[in-house]
C-alpha cells in the first residue's frame, strides 16, 4: 500500500486560463533540461530523489482519486553535459528518466554530444519515445528524423482522451554540433507544425501539445504563426520558467535541473470551440520535499559505480603535464597549450584563451596512466566551452587584463592557443602587452575573430570585460552559447576516446569519428602522440602489501602500481552498473593516490622552507612506454607567452 504524501509546500498558482470547477480532464507534468542527479547546496536544491517525491505526490496522492492518470512530458537535455556525464556518456539518466515515468520526450542538442548512435542506444533504453519532426536524417529514409526519432505520437488518457505529441528543434543548436550525420535536412517549425498537426486531429487528437526544444522566442514564433493551431507548446534548452499565452496557445518551460516542474490541468471547454482552459502550476523542488528513498538507493548505486570508474585509466601521457598553480598562473603551460589546441580545433576557432584558474590540479602529472579522476580533478568546473566573434581590440584588451595582476597567482592570467604574445610585468596594468599574433600575423583590431573560451570568461568574470556577449552588455557576438557547449572535462574524455587502439567504444560512429580524428591530426602537429608498445608483462599486477620499501615508489613502480586496474573496457562500458571485477586494484590506485597527496605537500612545504626550485621530470624513453591499448600523448611548451621585461617571482 502506497503512503500518502504531503502537499508540497510552496506550491504556487502560475496561470489558470479559464473553467477550474470540477475535477481536470487531464492532468499533465512538465519538465526540461536535467542534468545532475545529486541535489545542489542552494535552494531550491532540486535533485532525483525529491524531484520523484513530488512526482509520487501528483500521481498518488489521495487528492487525485479518481482523476486522469498523469502524463509526464519531457523537452529535451538529459544525456549531457555534466561531470557525470563525461563519465557515463548519459546512461546513468536513463534509469532516472524512465523512474520519473515520462511519457514522451522531445530530443535536445546535448543528448546528441555523445554521436547519433551513442543517443540511439540510450533512447532504446528509455520506456517512452523521442521526438523531433522537423530534424530529418536523409540515410535513414525518407522523412526519417535524426537518431530514429518519431515525427509525432499518440497517447491515450486513462480517460480516453486522445493527446497529439509533435516534436520540435531549432536550426540554431544544430551548427553547434560536430558529431552529426552529413546532409541533415531542417525544416521549419512553423511549416512542419502547419502540415503535421491536422493529420494528427485528423487521427482523433483531441488536444495538440508540441515538445519543443528551442528558445524561447522561437516558441513564441511558432504560436504567433500557427494562430492557436497548438493547444500547448512545452519548451526547453532556456534554464528559467516561463508562461505565455500567445493567440490561445500556452507556451511554457520549466526550470531546469530537476529545480523545478509545471503541473498542469486542462478542461475542456463547455461550448462548442474544442478548446481547453489550463491551469498552470509553478512547483519549486526545495529542501523540504521529503526524498524518495528508492531513488536515494539508486543514486547511491549510481554514484558507487561512478567512483569506481574514476579509478580506471582512460588516457596515457609520455611527457609530465605540468598543472602546479605556479606554472599555469606565471607561465605557459604544456597542459594548458594541450587543452587550449584542442578547444580551438574542436570548434575550428581562429583561436583560444583561457583563464588558468580553469586548471586545478595543482600537481605535475607525471608520465604515466592518466585515470578518469586526474580530468575531473583537474577541470571541475562545469560552465562549458563557448564560441564567440570577437574583434582584434577586444582581444588584445582581454590579453592585458590576463596579466594584469602578474605576478601575483591571479585565475586571469591565460593559456593559449594560436596566439604568441609578449609582454612586460614592469609596465602598468593595461600597459604590459607589448606585442601579439593571431595565427603568426600581428592582431588586426577591427578584425572579428572566432575566440574559443570559457562560458565563465564570455560573461566578463575575472576581468575580461572585453570578451562579455551581447546579451550580458558587451560588444562580442555568441556563436556557441553557454546552453550548447560541451565541458573540458567531456571534450578531453572524447580526446582521449579518439586516441584507443584496443577496447573501443562500439557506439564511436562514424560522423563522431571524422570530427575527432581532424582534432587529433591538428592537436598532433604541436603536441606529437606515440605509439603503443608491447604491454609489459606486469603492467596489470597489483602490488599491494604491506611493507613497501622505497623500491616500491620508483616511476617505473609506480606507473605499473597505478595502471594495475587496467583499462577502462569501452566496448563493454554501455551500462552504468559496470563495476569491474578488479576493486582490489582500484582501492590500492585510490590509496597510492592519497599517499602521494601527502607526499606532494610535504615535498613542497620543505621545498619552500629549504628554497629548493622543483622541476618538470623527463619524458618517457623508447621503451618505457609499455601499454599497447592507446596512443601516448607528449604536450609541449612552443613559446606562446614570452616575459620581456620585469621579474619572475622565485
Amino acid at each position: 500500500m502506497r503512503e500518502k504524501t504531503e502537499l508540497p509546500p510552496n506550491e504556487s498558482q502560475t496561470y489558470s486560463s479559464g473553467n477550474s470547477n470540477g475535477p481536470p480532464d487531464l492532468r499533465l507534468v512538465h519538465y526540461n533540461d536535467v542534468y545532475h542527479i545529486d541535489a545542489s547546496s542552494a535552494e531550491p536544491v532540486g535533485g532525483a530523489a525529491r524531484f520523484i517525491s513530488l512526482m509520487e505526490h501528483y500521481r498518488h496522492d489521495d487528492k487525485f482519486k479518481g482523476q486522469s492518470d498523469l502524463i509526464t512530458l519531457f523537452s529535451g537535455d538529459a544525456f549531457n553535459p555534466s561531470l557525470e556525464s563525461s563519465i557515463t556518456k548519459g546512461t546513468h539518466m536513463v534509469p532516472i528518466l524512465n523512474n520519473i515515468g515520462t511519457d514522451a520526450a522531445a530530443i535536445g542538442n546535448h543528448d546528441l554530444d555523445f554521436g547519433v548512435r551513442q543517443f540511439r542506444y540510450l533512447a532504446s533504453k528509455c520506456k517512452f519515445p523521442w521526438l523531433v519532426a522537423n530534424i530529418l536524417d536523409p540515410a535513414l529514409g525518407e522523412n526519417v528524423p535524426i537518431g530514429n526519432c518519431k515525427r509525432t505520437h499518440m497517447l491515450t488518457s486513462s480517460n480516453g482522451i486522445k493527446i497529439g505529441l509533435i516534436g520540435l528543434g531549432e536550426r540554431e543548436w544544430l551548427q553547434t554540433i560536430n558529431s552529426l550525420p552529413p546532409n541533415l535536412i531542417y525544416k521549419s517549425a512553423t511549416e512542419t507544425a502547419k502540415e503535421l498537426v491536422p493529420k494528427l486531429r485528423e487521427e482523433g487528437a483531441e488536444i495538440v501539445i508540441a515538445i519543443t526544444h528551442m528558445r524561447e522566442p522561437n516558441d513564441d514564433k511558432l504560436a504567433e504563426q500557427t494562430d492557436g493551431l497548438i493547444d500547448i507548446i512545452l519548451g526547453g534548452h532556456d534554464h528559467y520558467y516561463n508562461h505565455k499565452l500567445i493567440k490561445g496557445t500556452h507556451v511554457l518551460r520549466s526550470g531546469t535541473d530537476f529545480k523545478q516542474l509545471s503541473y498542469l490541468e486542462a478542461r475542456r471547454r463547455p461550448d462548442d470551440s474544442k478548446r481547453w482552459d489550463v491551469d498552470v502550476v509553478r512547483r519549486d523542488v526545495t529542501s523540504a520535499i521529503p526524498k524518495h528513498e528508492e531513488t536515494v538507493k539508486l543514486v547511491e548505486k549510481l554514484t558507487s559505480s561512478l567512483n569506481a570508474t574514476l579509478q580506471k585509466p582512460v588516457g596515457y601521457t609520455a611527457a609530465p603535464l605540468d598543472a602546479r598553480f605556479r606554472t599555469v598562473r606565471l607561465r605557459e603551460s604544456n597542459l594548458g597549450n594541450f587543452v587550449c589546441d584542442i578547444m580551438r580545433h574542436y570548434y575550428s576557432g581562429d583561436c583560444c584563451i583561457m583563464a588558468s584558474g580553469t586548471i586545478r590540479g595543482d600537481q605535475v602529472y607525471v608520465p604515466g596512466p592518466l585515470l578518469m579522476k586526474d580530468i575531473m580533478n583537474c577541470f571541475p568546473f562545469e560552465d562549458p566551452v563557448v564560441v564567440i566573434k570577437a574583434s582584434g581590440r577586444n582581444i588584445w584588451l582581454a590579453l592585458e587584463n590576463s596579466v594584469s595582476q602578474f605576478p601575483a597567482l591571479e585565475g586571469r592570467f591565460p593559456q593559449v592557443s594560436n596566439i604568441q604574445f609578449a609582454f612586460d610585468s614592469s609596465k602598468p596594468a593595461g600597459e604590459r602587452i607589448v606585442s601579439a599574433t593571431i595565427g603568426g600575423e600581428p592582431v588586426d583590431m577591427e578584425r572579428k575573430y572566432v575566440l574559443v573560451t570559457r562560458g565563465y570568461m564570455g560573461r566578463g568574470k575575472d576581468g575580461y570585460d572585453s570578451l562579455l556577449i551581447e546579451s550580458e552588455g558587451g560588444e562580442c557576438e555568441e556563436v556557441v552559447s553557454e546552453e550548447n557547449g560541451i565541458l573540458i572535462s567531456m571534450m578531453l574524455r572524447q580526446y582521449f576516446l579518439s586516441l584507443r587502439v584496443m577496447g573501443k567504444w562500439k557506439n564511436w560512429g562514424n560522423a563522431i569519428h571524422r570530427h575527432w580524428d581532424a582534432v587529433s591530426q591538428k592537436v598532433s602537429t604541436s603536441h606529437p602522440h606515440i605509439a603503443p608498445g608491447p604491454q609489459s608483462p606486469n603492467a596489470k599486477s597489483s602490488t599491494k602489501n604491506n611493507k613497501r620499501g622505497w623500491d616500491d615508489w620508483t616511476p617505473e613502480k609506480l606507473r605499473s602500481r597505478r595502471a594495475s586496474v587496467g583499462m577502462r573496457e569501452e566496448s563493454d562500458a554501455e551500462s552504468s552498473d559496470q563495476e569491474g571485477d578488479d576493486h582490489e586494484a582500484e582501492h590500492e590506485v585510490e590509496d597510492l593516490d592519497k599517499e602521494l597527496q601527502i607526499m606532494r605537500r610535504v615535498v613542497r612545504k620543505w621545498s619552500r622552507i629549504a628554497g629548493v626550485q622543483c622541476h618538470c621530470g623527463d619524458e618517457l624513453k623508447e621503451g618505457e612506454f609499455e601499454i599497447d591499448w592507446t596512443k601516448a600523448i607528449a604536450p609541449r611548451i612552443e613559446g606562446r607567452i614570452v616575459m620581456v621585461g620585469g621579474e619572475m617571482p622565485k
